[in-house]
């Protein structure tokens, strides 16, 4: 569980968060028990959720302290994970649970929404309902990255499949926008992924963003230069630029791996009496080492560059895996992650246009 982070954000004692009950493989059996975890770390939630009553009601009453901090909303569609982006958005704009989550944060009934359902049918609800931002033309995914050094964050995940070199210096900003508020560090180091770290190499998209926020000079973050694959793992930087495709390769690349290591440690401590003894002798070794694989600590990833604040849990996780994108969604709420990155966009655009050493500046 990661720890809470000091509240910076002067708001309303309570953080308010709509949940989409009926996302995820298991849905409200998940959702329900998921945030009954969340309000206990975090007791200053009230919950708006969607989802049918007839399911999520009865589990509410297993959760009395939840029930009370919630309000439910009976919503008949749920949006199947199988389901096209285009078909959901067609079938269950206006009565979906998923739907229903987002609006609120539209309306301002929600500080944040928390769904394990669809990322491609929440990605396009997301943008439909809650447009991008000003100066923001793509929105990104960013995910929390377990590093020797800690945690990073990379982005896009996803979202985004190919992007030029404008985009990528926005969501070097979304991203350190967010690492200020995940890390409290006040300037975090950002990397943009590329195939090497010389200046010369990658493409043309990579090299140019890169250019661009050296002489940018920002006050909100510092350029690290590039990094590569091998270095996400290393936590070099606070947080990682990639495009979408790219991203989404390296996330699932190293959530396989996790895996495979995990099976590879599981067989060999069963082959033998010998090493089934090791294990015994070696076991707070392996539970560590366990929990910083668990990839329930670091589950939800953060929808940036939206008029609004929309968090993707992974939808095969279990209630402790929700409640920790519970309670990410809490903390970017509390600690106010849309009012920094509005700062941030709003800092490097006037940077652009203001005229430096007698200059005129970019017209």
């Amino acid at each position: 569980m990661r720890a809470p982070i000091q509240k910076t954000r002067t708001m309303a004692q309570t953080v308010r968060i709509s949940l989409d009950a009926m996302g995820g493989d298991r849905g409200a059996e998940v959702v329900v028990p998921g945030a009954a975890l969340a309000l206990e770390r975090r007791p200053d939630i009230s919950f708006s959720i969607y989802g049918n009553s007839d399911i999520v009601a009865p589990l509410l009453q297993a959760h009395p302290r939840l029930r009370e901090a919630s309000t439910l909303h009976h919503c008949e569609v749920s949006v199947a994970m199988d389901a096209k982006p285009s078909q959901a958005l067609r079938q269950g704009r206006w009565k979906s649970s998923m739907w229903r989550s987002i609006e609120a944060v539209k309306t301002g009934h929600a500080d944040v929404a928390v769904s394990a359902g669809n990322t491609g049918a929440l990605m396009a609800m997301s943008k439909f309902c809650l447009r991008t931002m000003a100066n923001i033309e793509r929105p990104a995914i960013a995910a929390i990255w377990p590093t020797m050094r800690g945690e990073s964050i990379v982005l896009d995940v996803g979202a985004t499949i190919g992007a030029d070199a404008q985009q990528l210096i926005d969501f070097a900003l979304l991203g350190g926008a967010m690492a200020r508020i995940l890390f409290s560090i006040e300037r975090p180091t950002v990397g943009l992924l590329n195939i090497g770290v010389e200046e010369v190499k990658g493409l043309e998209e990579v090299r140019t963003a890169g250019r661009l926020l050296r002489e940018a000079n920002l006050r909100s973050l510092t350029y690290a230069g590039f990094v590569e694959g091998d270095d996400l793992g290393k936590g070099v930087v606070d947080v990682v630029v990639t495009e979408g495709f790219a991203g989404n390769i390296a996330l699932k690349t190293a959530e396989g791996t996790a895996r495979q290591i995990g099976s590879y440690l599981r067989s060999a401590m069963n082959r033998t009496w010998r090493a089934k003894l090791g294990y015994l002798l070696a076991k707070d070794a392996f539970d560590r080492l366990r929990e910083k694989m668990d990839p329930r600590k670091v589950n939800g990833g953060v929808f940036l560059g939206l008029n609004g604040i929309v968090i993707k849990s992974h939808g095969g996780t279990d209630a402790e895996g929700f409640a920790a994108a519970v309670e990410l969604a809490y903390d970017m709420a509390r600690n106010d992650l849309m009012n920094k990155i509005s700062q941030d966009l709003k800092s490097y655009h006037r940077g652009r246009f203001e005229p430096r050493d007698g200059s005129e500046g970019d017209k």
